[in-house]
Parts: structure tokens; sequence; C-alpha cells
């Protein structure tokens, strides 16, 4: 869709019934059109039903009140226009949907009498509802208090809930459709109408194939439809009560229509941050695209409604009774030994089928294997984590077998009930269960006479069935490492590998060797260290291995890898390439994985994919690969791209926490706030990290869910210093969304005086660009100018020297952000250059060169497609009245608003930029003469008004004419 079809105006296009914002029952009308009643007041009808007030007429019929005089009862009556009669197909089914919703006896559900005939006239008589329809309703009030609007839709979902007990199905549910009395009862109606009609006739008729406005995606698509489809429905209802707007507007009916088969609706508390987070949850999953996602019927959704009526804690929430302290003499110890042997046998036995076959032909998933701590029986502690690393590498040549990280696997062995820092046979195996890994190797190695032997086993994980056996002996300990192919093929070809032995054996004997046992040594403890988090100690060891043994490549890989996370940018590289020299003595899926992390380094994202992307495509089972692939996407912002990479390493080790983190990250950035609150969620129970936490902060703002989210900061904040200063960059810019200015300054202020204190400045640095942000909000350039000042002294980061040009440049000081550019720009990454076209761009639009503004604009979008290069373009298109251009940027920035909750990727929460996008939206559709203009101020007022300090809220009410 273009940015027109996407705008945030009514739909004017209604189909089916019209109106009816009257007193009526069983569907509406228009008293506009009585001109072209079927049937005339005071008439009877077949001798019984006389005809008092007509209370709607629609494309297929109209309905009356009338007088039953055979049993003295006011009734509403319906009949099928003459001209349709005809129409035998029609005839039927509009009969057959009404005999369904005949056998729905509810009291929310209207009450259908009679299915009759007079004169070739066909009818139905029902209940005589004396209310008004919410629609008129919603329509006279607005938005509804939570609290009401829940009472209204309980009772909708509790008559769906008996009809689609019976099997029938709405299909048109609307808010002209459900009767609302005036002692509180609430009354569905039209049951079965969407489907009278077939769907040549809509257009003849205006019919009643269910209206645009409220239909599902999968009608939508002219899919198969079932109660799930009156869920989402219900969805949209309840979302209009609760903003007073509904969550698909475009200019046309069509751009409604895909609008909701290809995006996500904003959840209802970024309109109105007073609706309970638990009622949010319950619409959002209401109006889930995926089906599996959503209710799978009204029964579903009562339940919960239910629950937060009730003045429950939540949906989905188990509640546990206040239980003390019991147990406090039990000999826990003991307990968790014979718990230990319980856990191993019973999921032995229950995975017996599940888990590896003895022989397997052709693996159909990836395996994941543990390669746990091998027995060294000689003495010498040169073998200690000398063998564990080549293991890996050796296994990993296998293209669906994936080592699970030691490291990792060594502090979860630290939370056992025994807790150990090795990864004996036991711990390794527990370890692995709880991770959902398939197999555990174990080795020893052993000292007979002046030979070296070396044993190795396979183990089943669950069942403690030895899967494989193999054993070796090298004449001195510098051969023992060159073992090790030899002892890795039979394990290989139990766990499903059908590489003949000779050619694995030649594959891994040229990689798999190193001048000295020593550098091996060495290197195995800096992989221990590494993994570890001790990057610094993992540095020195590795750099020590390669001291020892200068062509031994992997030692120079992980150095890279140590460094890069240090901020040792042009080490990393230089790391890299060193260990490219001696690619020779990687094995192929190594080779991948450094020239990926090279170009990663190097920020050539666009070869990093396709590094990554052969990887994966070899190695089916490489999770880690799979994880640097989704971080090369996430640099050029393709984040449905990074989540569909994410996934698949998660998919392969479910519970590895890093993994599942980044894909919380990511799918929050793609604009599902909700997945990214539920992958954080997923995150922090499997390790509560400050970047966990973070994440589902982050999740919680794009949500709208603005109290949790203090909430979960206030959480970060107490964990350490430096999740102190994320927490506070996280608040303040919570502030800073909801136009609380004077706050955001105060705690940015608190902030850079602890970070200073802490010698934290690349913190400090960020917390100045954001104060310089709202200094220029307020409108006081030269302390911005100051701020921006002190955060280049701090940090000299590209961001910040990008960030701080910007901030020079509305300040009226060309010169610095000149300078910064050119800085920029002689970078050779690609982001760097972008953000220099971006500077180049605002000083020459501030030059009146419009024209070459837009295409710097352009090429910079060009060089890295970035959300902030989108807005600043935007406001280029603005102010050279070329609003059509202006209006598809804008949207463009709107449809990406996942990427604001953080848009440089450095733990640094940027929500703040956003709400601006709808102040120049409305500009964009004032200069269009759009009607729909004032929506997108009310947004902006919905967001920043309430806290009135933002210079802005003066202009837009005058533009309202308030």
């Amino acid at each position: 869709m273009n940015g027109n079809d996407a705008r945030k105006i009514s739909d004017a296009l209604t189909i089916g019934a019209t109106d009816g914002r009257t007193s009526s029952s069983a569907g509406g009308g228009d008293r506009g059109e009585r001109n072209a009643a079927i049937l005339q007041v005071g008439q009877v009808l077949g001798g019984r039903f006389q005809i008092l007030e007509m209370l709607g007429l629609g494309g297929m019929g109209a309905v009356y009140k009338a007088h039953d005089r055979d049993i003295n009862r006011v009734i509403a009556l319906k009949c099928i226009r003459p001209e349709l009669s005809d129409n035998q197909e029609i005839v039927q089914r509009f009969m057959q949907e009404l005999l369904l919703a005949r056998q729905v006896s509810h009291k929310n559900v209207i009450r259908i009498y009679d299915v009759r005939d007079s004169g070739g006239l066909k009818f139905i008589t029902m209940e005589y509802v004396a209310g008004r329809d919410l629609g008129s309703l919603m329509e006279e009030r607005g938005k509804l208090p939570a609290p009401e609007a829940v009472a209204i839709m309980r009772q909708v979902c509790s008559g769906l809930a008996a009809a689609h007990a019976e099997g029938v199905v709405h299909r048109d549910l609307k808010p002209s459709n459900i009767m609302v009395e005036a002692n509180g009862r609430v009354v569905v109606m039209d049951f079965g109408l969407a489907r009278a009609q077939d769907t040549d006739l809509m257009t003849q008729t205006g019919a009643i194939l269910g209206t645009f406005q409220y239909m599902s995606p999968e009608q939508a698509k002219g899919e198969k439809v079932d109660a799930r489809s009156d869920v989402f429905t219900v969805g949209i209802i309840l979302y209009e009560l609760l903003t007073g707007s509904t969550p698909y507007k475009c200019d046309t009916s069509l751009a409604s229509l895909l609008k909701r088969t290809q995006e996500d609706a904003v959840p209802p508390s970024a309109l109105n941050g007073t609706i309970p987070r638990t009622l949010n949850t319950i619409v959002c999953r209401c109006l889930e695209r995926d089906l599996k996602r959503r209710y799978q019927n009204a029964t579903e959704m009562l339940r919960d409604l239910d629950a937060w009526q009730g003045n429950r804690a939540g949906v989905g929430l188990t509640f546990h009774p206040n239980v003390g302290p019991w147990g406090r003499d039990i000999p826990w110890p003991l307990i968790a030994t014979v718990a230990t042997v319980i856990v191993l046998a019973v999921a032995g036995w229950l995975l017996r089928d599940r888990l590896l076959p003895h022989t397997v032909s052709q693996p159909s998933k990836p395996i994941t294997v543990l390669v746990a701590d091998f027995t060294n029986h000689t003495g010498d502690p040169i073998f200690d984590s000398a063998l564990e690393p080549m293991f890996n590498v050796a296994l990993e040549g296998a293209s669906f077998i994936s080592a699970y990280n030691r490291g990792t696997a060594r502090k979860l062995a630290q939370k056992l009930p025994n807790p150990t820092d090795k990864l004996d046979e036991q711990p390794a195996r527990l370890v692995a269960l709880s991770q959902g890994v398939s197999a555990v190797i174990t080795g020893e190695i052993s000292l007979r006479g002046n030979a070296y032997t070396v044993s190795a086993m396979a183990l089943d994980a669950a069942t403690g069935n030895v899967l494989a056996k193999s054993e070796a002996s090298a004449s001195n300990k510098n051969d023992v490492v060159s073992t090790i192919p030899e002892l890795v093929a039979p394990i290989r070809k139990a766990l499903g590998d059908t590489t003949p032995d000779s050619t694995q054996l030649e594959a891994l004997r040229g990689s798999l060797t190193a001048a000295s046992l020593e550098a091996v040594h060495q290197y195995g403890i800096g992989m221990e260290q590494q993994s570890a988090g001790r990057r610094d100690e993992a540095l020195v060891s590795f750099a020590k291995a390669a001291q020892l043994d200068p062509g031994f490549a992997r030692a120079y890989s992980g150095m890279a890898a140590s460094a890069l996370p240090l901020g040792k940018i042009q080490d990393a590289e230089k790391y890299i390439k060193l260990a490219m020299q001696h690619e020779d003595r990687m094995t192929e899926r190594e080779r991948l994985r450094v020239r990926g992390l090279y170009y990663f380094v190097a920020g050539d994202f666009p070869k990093c994919i396709d590094e990554y992307g052969e990887l994966v495509s070899k190695y089916s089972a490489d999770n880690i690969g799979y994880g640097n692939l989704g971080a090369c996407y996430a640099r050029l912002r393709n984040f449905p791209k990074a989540v569909e990479a994410q996934e698949h390493a998660v998919e392969i080790v479910p519970k590895y926490a890093v993994q599942r983190l980044y894909l919380a990250f990511y799918t929050s950035y793609s604009g599902d706030f909700q997945g990214g609150e539920r992958e954080a969620r997923a995150a922090l129970a499997l390790n509560p990290s400050s970047e966990a936490y973070l994440a589902l902060a982050e999740a919680q703002v794009g949500e709208g869910q603005f109290s949790p989210a203090r909430e979960t900061y206030g959480t970060l904040e107490k964990m350490s210093a430096l999740g102190a200063s994320m927490a506070t960059s996280g608040l303040a810019d919570i502030d800073l969304f909801e136009g609380r200015f004077t706050e955001a300054i105060r705690k940015l202020e608190q902030g850079i005086a602890a970070d200073v204190a802490a010698k934290d400045t690349e913190n400090a640095g960020d917390k100045l660009t954001r104060l310089a942000d709202i200094q220029l909000l307020r409108g006081d350039k030269q302390a911005a100018a100051a701020s921006a000042t002190k955060a280049l002294a701090d940090n000299q980061s590209e961001k910040i020297k990008f960030l701080a040009a910007l901030i020079f440049k509305e300040a009226g000081q060309n010169a610095k952000a000149q300078d910064l550019a050119k800085g920029l720009a002689s970078e050779l990454e690609a982001e760097p250059r972008a953000y220099a076209k971006i500077i180049s761009a605002d000083l020459a639009e501030q030059h009146g060169d419009s024209r070459e503004a837009i295409k710097e604009f352009t090429d910079a979008n060009t060089l890295l497609d970035t959300w902030i290069g989108h807005l600043e373009l935007g406001r280029a298109y603005l102010r050279a009245g070329q609003f059509v251009e202006a209006d598809s940027e804008f949207d463009r920035c709107i449809k990406r608003r996942g990427e604001t909750l953080e848009l440089f990727m450095d733990n640094i929460p940027t929500a703040g930029y956003f709400p601006v996008i709808y102040y120049l939206q409305g500009r964009v559709r004032e200069g269009m003469k759009s009607p729909g203009f004032a929506e997108s101020y009310r947004a902006y007022l919905s967001i920043r008004g309430q806290a009135g300090e933002d210079p802005l809220l003066a202009e837009i009410h005058r533009r309202l004419g308030q």
C-alpha cells in the first residue's frame, strides 16, 4: 500500500443494512428511505401481523415493528425484498441460515420465532428489543470506560459462545447489529445474513457479505471462516469502544481490507494509555492475523473477560495459595541426588523412542550435542580443556550437528540441585535434558607406558544408552589432537552422518592440527574464558595460542570474537584477516563463519548475509550461523528477515537464552510488540539478564503499556550500575514520548552525573544527546549545542557524531555539523556514510536547495534504509510542498514504528523519536486538504497533550480551530 492507502481516516463505505441509529431491533435502517418501504404502516401481513413502524431498510430487505394479533405481542418482522424472492438459491440460503440461528437459545441472542411466506413475500418474525443499537451509542458517546465496554462485550461473547456451540457463525457482526436495552441487557442480532447472497450480486444490491469495516482477514481474502472470524470482529468492536477509533481506518474500503491482511493492528493502548494492560492483551489476541494465535472461539475470550471483570491479576495467570516455608529440616543433598537419578530414569523411559536411534540413515532434523569434560588420567594439566573444543569442531563437520556452548552448559551446571563447576557425565546429561540437547559426548585420556590412549563415547542424553564408542592411540602428547578425527568418525556415523569415514578423516586432518599441544591448551582455556564472559582474559589466552603457533587460524578467530564485544573494532578486523591467512587450517564451516564475521566487522552486511546464508544452507544445524545471519539482516534494518533467521536459531536450541533474547529484540523491532514481549519473557525465564529486562521493557513500550514498562525498568535499575544507566535512559525515553520534558530532563541529568561518577563516558554521551534533543524541542538551541559538545567529548561513536551534527545544524552551528559530516563520509562502512549524507542534505535544505537535499536523503536511504532517513526525507518533501511524497515517507515511518524502540540497536531506547510523525503527517494531510488530517493531530495530542509542555500543542490546537 502507498501512503494514501494507509491514512487514518474513516471508511465511508458500509455494506449491508444501513445505519439505523434509532430505537429498534433485529437490525437497523435509515428513516430517510421510507419511500422505498416494502410494507406500509397499518398493513396487516398474513392476516396476523399489523405493521406499526419501519425500523430499518437495507440492501436485502426491511425490518418492521409489528403487532402479532394472535398472541397480542409486539414483535420485529424482517422481510426479503420482492425482487430477490425469485432467486431460489438466495431464498434457500436465507431461510437455512435463519433456521440455524433459530436453534440458538440464549438471553444475549435475538429470539427467532418463525419463518413465513405471505403472498410470495418471505419474512421472519423475531423478538422486538426496545433499546438502541451499539453503533448509535458509540456515535453519541465516543469511547467508553473500560468496565462499561467490557460489560457490553462480555454479553456479546456470551451470545456468540452459545451460537458457536450450535455451529452457527455470525459473519456480519457490527455495532448496528448489537442492541443495548435500557436495563443493560445486550442482544446480538442478524445471524447468518452474511451468507445470504451470492458474491456477484453484491454490487447490485449493496447486500450482506459482511461489513468491510468489521471483516476478519480471512473474510477479506475470501477464505473459509469459522468462529475465529467472529472473534476478530469482536476485537475490532471492543477496540472501537475503548479508543473511539477502529484499528484499520483507511481512505478506501479496499485499502482497509488490505491493511488487516498485511499488518498487525496498533495496540489500543497506543491510542488510549488508560486501557489496562490485561485488557489491551485481550484485544490484541482477538486481532491476531495468525488464526492459531487468536482466541479459538468466543468461550475462550469470555473466560478472559470474566477474569478481568472479576478484578483478577491478569489473563492466563495461575494463582497459588500463600504457603509458608515448609521442609526446612529435609536433607536436601540426599534428596537432590535421588531426584537426579529419578529424573534421568523417568526422562529416559519417556523419551526412549523419541530421541536418537542407534542407526539413522538420514537425520530428519538438526541434532545438538554437548561435549562434556574429558577425564584426564595422565596427571598432566596440559590436557585440561584442550580436547573438548577440537571435538566440537570435528563433530560440526557434519552439517546437521550443532555443538552446544560448553560455557553456557557450565553455568547451568552451577544451578543444578548439586551445583558443580565440572561437566562430568551426570551434570552434563541433566543440563542436556533441560536444554533439549540430544546427545552427550564423554571421553577419557590415559597414559599407558609411553603411549597415550584417548577414548570417547556418545550417550543418549535421556536414557544414558551408549550410541557409539571409539578409541585411538598416540605415541606422544603432541599427536593426541591428531587422533580426534578418528575418534569422531564413528560417533558422527551413529548420530546419522552418512559421509564415508575416509572423507571425514581427509576433511578434518588438515584442519585439526597445531604446532604444539600447548597452543591447543591455551586455545581451550580461551574458549572457556570467552564462554564465561571473561573476554579480556580470553583475548590473552588466544594471543598466547597464536604466539605458540603463528599458523593457528582458530586462535586468531578467537581473538577477533573476544575483541569485538570489547569495542576493539579495528583489532577485531586485524585478527580476522590474520585468521583468513591460514584458512587452509580451518574446516569449511569455520571458514564460512570467520568470513561472515569479517564482513560483519567491516560493515559489509550484504556480503555478511551471503556468507552466513551459505553457511546455514550447507550446515542446517548451525544455530550460531543463523543467529549471526539475523544480526546481519538487523544491521540492514530488515527485521522480518532477522526474525526469520533468529527463529531458526531458536528452533535448533530452544533454550539457548542468548538466541531467544535477540529474537525478542528483532520481533519488537519488526513491529510485533506482543511477540517481542512473549520472547523477552521466555528469555528472562532462561536467564534474567539486564538485556532481557530491557527487551521486555521495550516491547511493553511498543504495546503502549507504559506503567508495566516503568516497573520493568525499575527492576533493571536495581540489578547493577549498568542496569541503572540503561533504566534511566528508558524511563527518560518514556517521559519524552509522552511529552513530559521537564521530568525527562531531570532523569537524564541525574543519569549523566551517575555515569560520569562511574567513569561510563559512553552512556553519559548518549544521555547528553537525548538531553540536547529535548532542549531543542523546548526551543533552547544554545543549551542543546552545549549538550552536544559535551556528548562528543565523552563519546566519539558514529552515532553520537551523527546526532550531534543534527543538533548543531538545528542550533545554527553549521560549520560544526559540516565537519562531523566530512568525518563520517570518510568511513568505509555504509552506515556512517549514510549519516553523512543525511547531515549534508539537511544543510543543503537549510541553504534553500531542496532538490539537492531530497537527492542526498534518497541516496542516504539507498546506502542504508533507516527509519530516521525516511523521517528526514519526509520533512524535506513537506517543506518543498510535495505532500504526496511526504505522506508516503511518514506512512512508512508509522509502519516501521518498531524500529524506533532502539534506532541504533545499542541498548539505548529511542521511542521518544516517534510521536512527531503524527504532527508531521497532520501537516502533510492538511496541505493535501484531506479531511482526515485532524485525526493525525489528535493522535499527537493523545500522546503528548496531557503533559502540556510541548510547544507544538498550541500550534496543533490552532490548526484544529480549537
